[in-house]
């Protein structure tokens, strides 16, 4: 943090500039508020709330199932977590390759839905909603597994006495009963998936292959403060954007603390 109040280039002695880095932040970098902070929270605001509300689907319908395929379901799920961002990317610049050889596209072509190939990770239109699909379907991780944990340790009695005082379907049961039960796990979930969103960043430079992203359609903070920092070597300034980035996710894991507090 105290880099940020400096102008530092790795190279140099640290120069106090004050509040000089976060004055630019706001007034000057055009590419940030333009492009990569909509994006940030574009990003943020579609794969942890969805992949939040997935993770907890999934696990409840794994725990109305036998133990035997439940195992091998919730490793199949939980897989996608365990593999490296660059190494999911690789996989998935295969099936949107922008030639006849991407398996879309080679598809697309063949159901003569097109006439030439799509250059899906090159365009803007495409990247972010790729990148969107990528981060979500590698987003079944230790949340994913915390909320199995909380559905499978609830006490069935609980349930039958609920079926007694009128609880009449699974909707209900899972409204009134196993929300309000799981509410350890469901803010752990709900924390790790905020901070693990905020901080992704290797997806979309990894799928286009450049840095930045084709024009700045899946340019991140973190892809950010890796330019300025690791490229531009503006060691101050990258600290700043880091911090705007922390404040962000503390302000967003304080909401969820609230929103799933006792009481």
């Amino acid at each position: 943090m105290a880099l940020s109040f400096t102008n530092f280039n790795a190279v140099q002695f640290p120069r106090l500039t004050y509040f000089l880095n976060y004055i630019n932040l706001l007034t000057q970098d055009a590419i940030f508020m333009q492009y990569v902070l909509p994006n940030t929270l574009i990003f943020a605001l579609v794969v942890g709330p969805c992949g939040y509300i997935l993770s907890f689907f999934l696990a409840w319908s794994l725990s109305q199932i036998s133990k035997v395929p439940r195992t091998i379901l919730a490793l199949i799920i939980y897989s996608p977590s365990m593999t490296s961002g660059v190494t999911m990317a690789v996989i998935w610049r295969i099936i949107f390759s922008g030639d006849r050889m991407g398996y879309l596209n080679n598809l697309l072509l063949s159901l003569g839905w097109i006439s030439e190939p799509i250059q899906f990770l090159q365009s803007p239109d495409f990247l972010m909603p790729i990148m969107i699909i990528v981060a979500l379907w590698g987003s079944m991780g230790v949340g994913f597994l915390a909320m199995l944990a909380g559905v499978l340790n609830y006490d069935v009695s609980i349930y039958e006495a609920a079926s007694i005082d009128g609880i009449r379907n699974r909707f209900q049961e899972v409204f009134y009963i196993t929300i309000p039960m799981m509410k350890p796990q469901m803010l752990f979930g709900a924390v790790m998936s905020v901070v693990n969103t905020f901080q992704v960043g290797s997806i979309g430079v990894a799928l286009s292959g450049t840095n930045p992203t084709p024009q700045y359609a899946g340019q991140l903070i973190v892809n950010h403060i890796e330019d300025y920092g690791f490229i531009r070597y503006e060691m101050g300034y990258a600290s700043a954007v880091s911090v705007v980035l922390l404040c962000i996710i503390y302000g967003t894991s304080r909401f969820a603390r609230r929103l799933f507090r006792e009481g």
